[in-house]
């Protein structure tokens, strides 16, 4: 059985991300929103986080899988960067 892709998108206008299987973006993603939903991390500790979090359950990069899952969540306004430095990640609050 052919598993589901999604198109993942891109914060940056004019470019394109990647087209990766559904079951690996939901994944990742719920990871990465329970991590942001403790605090805002930077790119670092972010992807740090997420590899501790899930390599033991995941076959795949998890870099690569969380750096396009991020992209697309940011793209998606989901989560976003702080205008602080270093530059952070953290949820978008809701209905702002």
């Amino acid at each position: 059985m052919e598993s589901k892709h999604i198109q993942t998108l891109h914060p940056q206008p004019g470019k394109t991300n990647k087209k990766i299987s559904l079951e690996k973006y939901e994944f990742i993603k719920v990871n990465i929103l329970t991590i942001l939903s403790e605090g805002e991390l930077t790119h670092t500790e972010l992807m740090e986080a997420l590899y501790s979090k899930v390599k033991d359950n995941f076959e795949g990069g998890v870099q690569w899988y969380g750096e396009t899952v991020k992209l697309d969540l940011e793209a998606r306004e989901i989560i976003e960067r702080t205008k602080s430095k270093p530059e952070k990640y953290k949820l978008k609050a809701m209905g702002s």
